[in-house]
């Protein structure tokens, strides 16, 4: 039973009825060789019930956290459930298991207090201790180091016809430098939520990582963003100029398959109910994944190694927490890799769960941190490109 972070324990709702709720759940669909051609579905019972809308008065619930319930009045242990989907963050649908069922009654009341699951923490706990290596210095506190250029022989020719002067430009620098410190966009998010469009920030995205790859077969890239919504956008505007056997999108083992965009399910790895990682051998030959920041752990966790990769995009950053943007940088980048890190004016991470994080600085992103260092303050144009207007 996992422990309970103090502030949430604070948190019951006491002698509420829940209400069950019917669903068919896809379990396997796609196309190569990682799925089959059928799609199986799986139907479930889920608990469906709506927490405090007041963001104050609630705990900050995401998939797989944990829900405890006990039936009012009861000294027994709760039983307790994973959350399998948070609906406009107040409606929590959770698995319970079949002790829950055979207990239930609709006129039941029950106490219900949460729990999350502490699997990111580790990560980025173990993330920050590897970031600690005097090697890693300069990404982390990068100042005036020298730039390692890479001389170009060829005019660049553009896959995107459209882009403006200062999307060219930003791509051609990220073309020509490797190794440490990284290289900044600032400019809007790459995938906006009420659009499936990219942004200026995720065009300059897939233009790079186009014009890297066709560069050389050779180029490892790696593609990481705060949320799925984001590495998905990315996939779809990738997948028609770079082969499917050439590009991996990679998830966390119990993302929700019917979240998954339909047409990039066959550039991932589904088997046995979760989503996983193919063989190290297979792994090593793609030559561009996509992750989250935290579901990133799971390449390093097979043995890709730091420099494996020669370019690493952290796409908005500035929505993710410093140690999330850590457990793909600390873990994956070498002392030749390049980084490019790209965020928002005014964009701060979620919810930080800690009163003690947010009071030491865990609010300000890794993004947000070394814009405001040199040489980025003073704009120097071999560190960073705004897409937008300083003053905006």
């Amino acid at each position: 039973m996992p422990s309970l972070n103090q502030k949430w324990s604070e948190f019951q709702m006491e002698k509420i009825t829940l209400k069950l709720q019917e669903a068919a759940i896809i379990k396997k669909s796609g196309r190569n060789k990682y799925f089959s051609k059928s799609h199986e579905k799986d139907d479930k019972t889920f608990v469906e019930f709506e927490i405090d809308s007041c963001r104050e008065r609630r705990p900050f619930l995401l998939s797989r956290d944990f829900a405890l319930a006990r039936p009012s009045g009861q000294q027994t242990e709760p039983y307790q459930g994973v959350i399998y989907r948070v609906v406009r963050s107040t409606i929590v649908l959770v698995e319970f298991g079949k002790d829950f069922y055979l207990q239930h009654h609709p006129t039941r009341k029950y106490d219900v207090r949460f729990s999350f699951n502490r699997v990111c923490l580790k990560r980025a706990h173990q993330a920050i201790e590897a970031a600690s290596d005097p090697s890693f210095k300069n990404f982390l506190f990068p100042g005036f180091a020298h730039r390692k250029s890479i001389p170009t022989s060829t005019p660049l020719h553009f896959f995107n016809h459209k882009l403006d002067v200062c999307q060219t430009s930003a791509v051609q620098e990220i073309l020509s430098f490797q190794g440490s410190a990284p290289y900044v966009v600032k400019g809007p998010l790459c995938s906006q939520k009420d659009s499936q469009q990219l942004s200026r920030t995720g065009l300059v995205v897939q233009e790079a990582v186009l014009q890297i790859y066709h560069r050389s077969s050779k180029h490892r890239i790696l593609i990481c963003a705060p949320i799925n919504r984001t590495c998905d956008a990315l996939t779809q505007s990738l997948k028609n100029d770079i082969p499917e056997s050439d590009m991996f999108r990679a998830n966390a083992a119990f993302r929700e398959i019917d979240g998954v965009p339909i047409d990039i399910l066959t550039s991932c790895v589904y088997k046995k109910d979760c989503f996983g990682c193919p063989s190290i051998q297979e792994l090593r030959k793609f030559r561009v994944i996509l992750s989250t920041f935290v579901s990133s752990f799971r390449l390093h966790n097979e043995g890709i190694v730091a420099g494996h990769f020669s370019h690493i995009f952290l796409v908005d950053a500035s929505s993710a927490t410093e140690p999330e943007t850590m457990v793909a940088l600390a873990n994956l980048a070498g002392e030749n890799t390049a980084v490019i890190v790209t965020g928002a004016s005014r964009n701060h991470p979620g919810w930080v769960r800690s009163d003690i994080a947010r009071e030491k600085g865990l609010m300000t992103s890794y993004f947000e941190r070394i814009r405001d260092s040199q040489p980025y303050r003073s704009l120097h144009p071999k560190f960073i490109k705004q897409l937008v207007d300083p003053e905006s």
